[in-house]
């Protein structure tokens, strides 16, 4: 029979896991219980309860995300970039009885500092189910990676939608606002805005003023803010990748739809994964390469 496991998605703020046998998930389930919301329980107790009557004690458990960051379960080592695929298989770190943790990446030179966890296991799957030489991986962080059929060379990390929150939330730019609406006019507009001046600061007062001087819809300033980020972030990040170089969106649909509408503007083909498709496939790759 093929044997069982269970795959763990365990981020800051929320926890997915997923109950296989071989490539078949048999049940999945959520959980509000990120690393940062465990509210005085520890991880053992967090993870028997999500995997209740999973027969865990005979079951091996791969997880990935923060749990294996700083503020996690274990502070699971970086591995360096240049990073091979195999190498994120095989240097996953031993929490307790048959679990695990995968390890996350990191860059370290003096022209760029950065780490990703999580995202490794995507781009395990993403390598086997939209093969790219480059992959963007939209979400609070937007990670650009540079990778081939073999390794992680580079990353870059943009704080695109967390910037997003902040500015509408926390700044004069959202103050006072009613509820936002969709508006795909007002995100076009916004986007083109972004990729014809990608200078980011000398632009984003203009997103209040626009509202006030009765230039932008009141409910419709999340969306033009949203176009304006993301069209500054492709712009900006484009220099960085070859046109002829190959594409892969990794992320949701509505988001990986948004950074399409941008690299079509640029002329550049994309091709979409969703982010969760990714994750499985990567992760399930590991659970079986413990096995073996």
């Amino acid at each position: 029979m093929t044997s069982r496991y269970i795959a763990i998605d365990w981020g800051s703020t929320n926890l997915r896991a997923w109950h296989y046998q071989g490539d078949q998930c048999l049940e999945s389930r959520q959980s509000e219980a990120g690393v940062t919301r465990l509210n005085g329980r520890t991880f053992e107790a967090v993870l028997a309860q999500i995997t209740e009557g999973w027969a865990r004690e005979n079951t091996r458990v791969v997880m990935a995300g923060m749990v294996g960051s700083n503020a996690g379960w274990v502070n699971v080592p970086y591995l360096p970039c240049p990073a091979r695929f195999d190498d994120i298989g095989q240097q996953i770190t031993a929490v307790a009885d048959n679990i695990w943790i995968v390890p996350g990446l990191c860059v370290n030179r003096e022209d760029n500092h950065n780490v990703m966890r999580g995202e490794e296991t995507q781009l395990l799957g993403a390598r086997d189910l939209q093969p790219a030489q480059v992959y963007v991986m939209p979400g609070t962080h937007c990670k650009w990676v540079l990778a081939d059929s073999e390794q992680v060379s580079d990353f870059h990390t943009v704080m695109t939608g967390e910037l997003h929150h902040v500015l509408l939330n926390h700044t004069l730019l959202g103050a006072g606002l009613p509820e936002q609406e969709t508006s795909p006019d007002a995100f076009t507009a916004g986007l083109t805005r972004g990729l014809d001046s990608p200078d980011l600061l000398p632009r984003l007062f203009e997103v209040r003023a626009s509202h006030v001087l009765g230039r932008l819809a009141r409910e419709q300033v999340s969306e033009f803010l949203s176009g304006l980020l993301i069209g500054s972030e492709v712009a900006s990040m484009k220099a960085w990748i070859a046109p002829q170089q190959t594409i892969t969106l990794v992320a949701n649909p509505s988001l990986t739809a948004r950074y399409q509408q941008a690299f079509d503007l640029l002329g550049y083909g994309t091709q979409a994964l969703r982010g969760d498709d990714a994750f499985q496939a990567g992760i399930r790759s590991i659970a079986h390469a413990v096995a073996k």
